[in-house]
């Protein structure tokens, strides 16, 4: 028997799956990459009685994949706060699926483990840009301001390490940044110990400089969007710029879109914070949209469609 986990390489996969690992060890699979690469449910190869755990990846998108998997004789725990569609009905397929714009997979996979693991489920919170969720949830913690200002850093960080268009854009390779945490059943222990922290907070505090200096392409009241250059830099910082200028504005939805050098765009929308909802019904009007209520994309938007995004930000956002 196999043990595969499959998880999105931001700070929720990565830390819903830390969490069941330290709950449960086991010699493990794994099957992860960028951000935004939510396809891998059809990575899987599976066999009758392996077993098969799939984090903070929306179902609707790997749904066939999943069904696959169930044929093939495999035994699914699926978690996850993205929109799932249609969840197959499978004796071997048990889901913990919610999509309420105030959680995360990482609080999800908190709740099934009796909050055993707490400061993780924070640390995810915080890197999905939680952050009242994630104060809330850390209370039983009682941990210093310093504290809780190092565990959203380290959030934002694996959060910032998840966004590129390939595995090259990245500091760290997910599936290898996940090696990197296993020892640590603390976050402060990771932050203290591995350099890996202090390269991604070096290439953050780089990256957030230059994005600072772009602006706005268009703003209202109720949307503001920016076009980043064909830069790595610029799709690394795109995901949590995005959660900042969120924070920094939360009456305005906004759509940071990343020049990919062939015509298109990656882009990251970001609700309202005031209204946590919309981002993932605007991003599905497109055909590599989706994600969830409050932060949504598109992972590749011809130039072409520039308007008709910014027109549908608009309609969607304007009040």
């Amino acid at each position: 028997m196999t043990t595969i986990d499959v998880f999105n390489g931001d700070a929720d996969g990565l830390c819903a799956l830390h969490q069941l690992r330290l709950a449960d060890p086991q010699d493990n699979t794994l099957i992860t990459g960028v951000k935004r690469d939510i396809a891998l449910v059809r990575q899987v190869q599976a066999s009758p009685g392996d077993r098969v755990t799939i984090l903070d990846i929306s179902l609707d998108k790997n749904r066939d994949a999943l069904v696959q998997v169930l044929d093939d004789g495999a035994i699914v725990t699926y978690a996850d706060h993205h929109f799932p569609g249609d969840i197959p009905q499978h004796a071997n397929l048990t889901t913990h699926i919610d999509t309420a714009a105030e959680t995360c997979t990482g609080l999800i996979v908190n709740r099934l483990l009796d909050s055993a693991y707490l400061p993780w489920a924070v640390t995810a919170a915080f890197g999905d840009n939680l952050l009242s969720t994630a104060r809330e949830a850390a209370a039983p913690l009682t941990l210093s301001a310093t504290e809780l200002e190092q565990l959203q850093t380290l959030g934002t960080l694996l959060n910032y390490n998840g966004y590129g268009s390939s595995l090259e854009d990245l500091y760290f390779p997910p599936a290898d940044l996940y090696r990197r945490l296993q020892p640590h059943a603390n976050p402060f222990s990771f932050i203290n110990d591995d350099e890996a922290f202090r390269t991604l907070a070096d290439g953050y505090a780089s990256d957030h400089a230059r994005a600072q200096a772009i602006q706005a392409e268009r703003s209202t009241e109720q949307i503001a969007i920016f076009v980043f250059p064909d830069d790595p830099f610029a799709r690394r910082i795109s995901g949590v710029y995005a959660n900042e200028l969120a924070q920094d504005n939360p009456g305005r939805a906004h759509a940071l879109l990343s020049d990919l050098g062939d015509g298109s765009f990656l882009v990251s929308v970001r609700a309202p914070l005031d209204n946590r909802s919309g981002a993932d019904d605007l991003c599905r009007q497109f055909e590599t949209g989706g994600g969830r209520k409050a932060a949504a994309g598109i992972n590749r938007l011809p130039a072409s469609e520039l308007e008709r995004f910014a027109s549908a930000m608009q309609d969607q956002f304007k009040g």
